[in-house]
C-alpha cells in the first residue's frame, strides 16, 4: 500500500508539472481578482478610479489562464500522458519490490555461482568496490566527520585489519590460512602480503572469481596466495589442515548453515582460530511481523540468499560442533552500516562505467535499490552484522 500511495502522489505531481510547464495556474488566477477587489474597496476615490480601469486588464488574463488550465486538465491527451506515467511508475514500483534473483541449486548449477560469475564478468562491482566484495569499517570519529569523507576502498582494508585484530590470533605463528568464499581474492592477497610467512588459500564456487583472483595474484606478484574452485559445504581438504579459517560475508549464501560451520571447524587445526563475519537477521522470538517478513523475503530473493540466521544461532551451531571452544560474538552494525549508502554515493559520483554499458542499467538500478533496503534493514534492527570467533580444542 505504501508503494501504491507513493505512485499516486507521483502521478498527481506529474499532472501538476504538466500544467505548470504549459504556463497555466488556477491557484494564481484567483488571488489576482480577489486582491484587486479588496484594494478597490479600501483605496481613495482617485486611486480606485485608476485601479478600476486597470483591473480588467489584470483579471482577464488570469481568468483566461485558469480556464485554459481547466481545459488542459480535462484534455484526453493530458490524461493519456498522466496515465502512461502512472502505469510506468506502478510497473517500476512492483518490479523493484519483487525479488528477481532467488536462490536455486541443482547438482549441475547454482544461482550463487551464476550471479557471481555475472558480477565478475561485467566488472562493475570490482570497479566500485575494488578487490573486496564486503562492507567497510568506520570508526566513531570518521562517522562523526561524515562517512563520505573516508575513502570507500580503504574502509574495506580497515575492516580486514579490525577482523584480524578481533580474532585474537597470534599472527606471527600463522602458516596456513583458508579464506572461505574469497570473491576475487582481495582479502586473501592482503593477508598474504601482511603475513608473508603464511600461505593463504582462497576458495569460491564461482569459476569467474577464481580466474580473476588468480590473475590478480600473478599481476601483483603474490606467490603465497592461491585460489581453488570449491564448494564450502563439500571441501575435500583433510581434517586439521589450517591454522586459521577465515570468512567475510559468505555464510549468507550457504543453504546449510550447520554444515558451513561444521566444515570450517573440521579443517581447522587444534588450537587454530575460526573467525568469520556474516549478515544475520535478528533473533526470534518475537516473531517477525508481516512487514519484517516481507523485507527479509526480498533480501533473500534479490541477491540469491537461501536464508539468514541470527548471531545467537551461529554461536549455538559453533558450540554444537563439540570441537570449538571460547566461542564469542559481536554485532558490528555501527561500524559497517555506512558502507551501504557510501556504495550508492560512489556510483553517483562516478556513473560512467554504467553509462557505457546500457545492458547493465536495469540490474544496476535494482542493486542500488537493494543497497538502500539493506541499509534500512540494518538500521531498524531487523538485520545485524555478525562477528563470530572460536578456537579448536586439543583432543
Amino acid at each position: 500500500m505504501g508503494g501504491m500511495r507513493c505512485t499516486l502522489r507521483v502521478a498527481v505531481l506529474c499532472l501538476a508539472l504538466v500544467v505548470q510547464a504549459r504556463g497555466f495556474s488556477v491557484v494564481h488566477a484567483r488571488p489576482v481578482v480577489g486582491r484587486a477587489s479588496r484594494l478597490g474597496r479600501d483605496a481613495p476615490l482617485s486611486v480606485r478610479a485608476e485601479r478600476a480601469a486597470a483591473a480588467p486588464v489584470a483579471a482577464r488574463p488570469a481568468v483566461q489562464m485558469g480556464f485554459s488550465a481547466l481545459q488542459l486538465v480535462t484534455n484526453p491527451r493530458t490524461w493519456s500522458i498522466v496515465t502512461s506515467i502512472f502505469v510506468l511508475l506502478l510497473f517500476l514500483s512492483r518490479s523493484l519490490s519483487t525479488p528477481g534473483r532467488k536462490y536455486a541449486a541443482t547438482d549441475d548449477s547454482n544461482s550463487v555461482q551464476k550471479e557471481y560469475n555475472a558480477w565478475t564478468n561485467d566488472g562493475i562491482l570490482e570497479y566500485y568496490w575494488g578487490e573486496h566484495i564486503h562492507l567497510g569499517y568506520y570508526t566513531d570519529p570518521e562517522l562523526a566527520a561524515g562517512y563520505k569523507k573516508k575513502d570507500f576502498i580503504q574502509a574495506k582494508y580497515d575492516f580486514i585489519d579490525e577482523q584480524l585484530k578481533w580474532s585474537g590470533a597470534q599472527t606471527d605463528k600463522l602458516t596456513c590460512i583458508l579464506d572461505v568464499g574469497c570473491g576475487i581474492g582481495g582479502t586473501s592477497r592482503y593477508l598474504a602480503k601482511k603475513l608473508p610467512l603464511a600461505t593463504v588459500t582462497g576458495i569460491s564456487i564461482s569459476d569467474a572469481q577464481i580466474a580473476r583472483a588468480t590473475a590478480l595474484a600473478t599481476q601483483q606478484g603474490v606467490a603465497n596466495a592461491k585460489f581453488e574452485l570449491k564448494d564450502a559445504l563439500k571441501m575435500d581438504y583433510p581434517d586439521n589442515s589450517f591454522d586459521m579459517v577465515w570468512a567475510i560475508e559468505s555464510g549468507e549464501h550457504m543453504p546449510d548453515k550447520k554444515k558451513y560451520v561444521e566444515e570450517m571447524a573440521r579443517v581447522l587445526k587444534p588450537g587454530g582460530t575460526l573467525v568469520f563475519a556474516t549478515w544475520c537477521q535478528r533473533e526470534t522470538p518475537p516473531d517477525f511481523n508481516p512487514t519484517e517478513r516481507a523485507t527479509l523475503d526480498f533480501l533473500y530473493g534479490e541477491w540469491t540468499h537461501p536464508y539468514f540466521i541470527s548471531i545467537e544461532e551461529y554461536t549455538r551451531l559453533m558450540t554444537g560442533t563439540g570441537v570449538l571452544e571460547s566461542v564469542a560474538s559481536d554485532d558490528w552494525v555501527k561500524e559497517t552500516i555506512a558502507s551501504w549508502r557510501h556504495s550508492i554515493w560512489v556510483g553517483v559520483w562516478d556513473p560512467w562505467i554504467v553509462v557505457r554499458k546500457p545492458w547493465t542499467w536495469w540490474k544496476t538500478l535494482r542493486d542500488g535499490v537493494t543497497l538502500e533496503r539493506m541499509h534500512r534493514a540494518f538500521d531498524c534492527g531487523l538485520m545485524r552484522y555478525g562477528m563470530l570467533k572460536a578456537t579448536k580444542k586439543f583432543v
